[in-house]
């Protein structure tokens, strides 16, 4: 038996369904990331475990126990708000014993959480700074912490890092899987961020309209996406239009030019498809006839510098590609209007 269980959940609002049959098992110690965009339900389902919402339909259990109807407090779960939701008017340390005092917990107790937590976050020194006294980063260090405190079975974070700044959300992500792993504690992570997502997690289920597009490890949801949402969503992606010249040997034509896919097609000759290849799989040559390899030949349309990486985009007839390049003192970018031909395994290209 999986240590938390989502089994055939919904949850309507009205005649609005936000989740639909919504199934899932979580291994204990597990990091698994709900990604999706705004409205998808990815945060209304992670409501439904905490106990801030009741499912409609469904059930959901804790290391056996069934706690579909149970409040929040009776379910032994820590959360982690975007807005982070400390206390104003506490210290950084009674913050974080919040919840054992609420528990009735004896102080000596409370103390030595608190001790732990601070040098978990390595904070000892902000214990009697105020909400107001800290950046954002150290707030939500601190509600983190809070979150721990109450050493729950499962950790719920709801986009905790998207009111921060870049370098601050690297490094706090970083912190967060670190000790999570220390820890050991069963995690579900709300993101709308790819990278996020797929930086943290040991399974990503990617969300659409209320329903799971994909279950899979960051590998498999990028590497191999079931669905066209999942391909377009995860990553960047190019997609363009081919005709399908012979489906047995998986012959395309792409504005005229041919390739190949890895496998049959289920599709009809003259029938026209969509087909997506990842942009780091794209890499200039000046050779053809590679063997295993698909050739587009077209003209640089834009060079772009991006700092760690140049966005290169090919122009064919009526279709565009781009890929990137690594940057380096000695990188010598093609030009703008300059013939090119890109290459790609057949592995690479998928029909989506």
């Amino acid at each position: 038996m999986a240590f938390l269980e989502i089994n055939n959940v919904n949850k309507r609002f009205g005649q609005f369904v936000a989740v639909e049959d919504f199934n899932l098992k979580v291994e204990r110690g597990e990091f698994v990331s709900f990604l999706g965009p705004s409205g998808c339900g990815k945060t209304t389902t992670l409501r439904m475990v905490a106990g801030f919402e009741m499912p409609t339909e469904g059930e959901i259990l804790i290391s056996g126990a069934d706690v579909t109807h149970k409040p929040p407090n009776q379910r032994n779960v820590g959360m982690v708000f975007q807005s982070y939701a400390l206390f104003p008017n506490m210290t950084v340390a009674d913050n974080i014993g919040f919840g054992l005092k609420v528990a009735r917990k004896g102080k000596d107790e409370i103390a030595k959480v608190v001790d732990e937590m601070l040098a978990l976050i390595h904070m000892e020194s902000f214990r009697q700074r105020y909400p107001y006294q800290m950046s954002g980063g150290q707030q939500q260090r601190v509600a983190l912490a809070r979150a721990l405190a109450i050493h729950p079975q499962v950790l719920l974070l709801d986009e905790p890092l998207s009111a921060l700044d870049a370098k601050i959300r690297v490094e706090l992500r970083t912190e967060i899987r670190a000790i999570q792993q220390k820890l050991g504690i069963t995690t579900i992570y709300v993101t709308h961020d790819q990278e996020e997502a797929l930086s943290l997690s040991d399974r990503i289920v990617v969300m659409k309209d209320g329903h799971i597009e994909q279950v899979g490890s960051p590998f498999q949801i990028y590497n191999f996406p079931e669905t066209p949402f999942v391909a377009s969503f995860v990553g960047t992606l190019n997609v363009v239009d081919a005709v399908v010249r012979d489906p047995q040997s998986g012959a395309l034509t792409v504005d005229g030019q041919e390739i190949q896919t890895a496998q049959p097609l289920s599709v009809s000759a003259g029938q026209t498809v969509r087909i997506a290849v990842r942009p780091e799989m794209l890499r200039m040559t000046a050779n053809s006839g590679s063997g295993g390899t698909n050739e587009l030949s077209g003209t640089v349309d834009t060079v772009t510098f991006l700092g760690s990486i140049v966005r290169v985009q090919v122009r064919l007839e009526k279709s565009k590609l781009f890929f990137d390049m690594f940057n380096n003192p000695h990188l010598v970018p093609p030009q703008v209007g300059e013939k090119l031909t890109v290459y790609f395994p057949r592995e690479a290209c998928l029909v989506v």
